[in-house]
């Protein structure tokens, strides 16, 4: 099964609360966003952003400038029916993060939870950074969660891999310089833990 397949099965069988990186919401991740963005008309970007809540925040917060990528369209058709007649204020795309279309110089901020820690090939890790290079606007920010170095080896069945900022830092590249990180232990719907590694990383162009 690839890729999408197999996210598209994830989301159609389960409920939100199913999967083991739901959070009602994603705290960190808004005030982080908050914190890089530097005012409301900041073009968001939330890449994997699945069934997360994290869109709805943000429209709570004043953002009206916000783009939702997930591989899985079941995911982002959820998302939309969630939201009502507030998913008309937001654009909605289905497709990879390594390959989907982007306008150049278009981003303010990008948001990653947990999509570049799948990215387990070489290849697949260089097509992304590329992709976020070609997106975000000069000076623009990265806010990318990863699992951290005590994270789990596999999630819904994939395998992952593991950062501690250091790392991360050196495979983003020295275009992207770390401005802050953190280790986040995300409570899993069933009662565990999980390990996320958070980094702001702001773009030189």
């Amino acid at each position: 099964m690839d890729a999408k397949a197999h996210w598209e099965q994830v989301y159609r069988d389960k409920l939100p609360q199913e999967t083991s990186w739901f959070a009602p919401h994603l705290e960190t991740s808004l005030d982080w966003i908050v914190l890089a963005s530097g005012d409301r008309s900041a073009r968001i970007f939330d890449v994997g952003g699945g069934e997360s809540t994290l869109v709805d925040d943000l429209l709570a917060a004043g953002y009206r400038s916000i783009l939702v990528l997930d591989l899985a369209g079941s995911a982002i058709g959820k998302a939309r029916q969630r939201l009502g007649p507030a998913a008309d204020s937001v654009d909605w795309a289905v497709g990879d993060a390594t390959s989907f279309a982007f306008p150049p110089r278009s981003c303010d901020v990008w948001h990653d939870r947990a999509v570049f820690h799948f990215l387990t090939e070489a290849e697949d890790r260089a097509a992304y950074r590329r992709n976020l290079v070609s997106a975000l606007r000069p000076g623009g920010s990265v806010v990318l969660a990863t699992f951290g170095p005590h994270g789990p080896v596999k999630c819904s069945g994939l395998p992952t891999r593991r950062y501690d900022a250091a790392e991360l830092s050196r495979e983003m590249g020295a275009r992207f310089q770390l401005e802050r990180s953190a280790i986040v232990n995300h409570q899993t719907p069933f009662g565990g833990a999980q390990e996320f590694l958070y980094c702001l990383f702001r773009f030189q162009a």
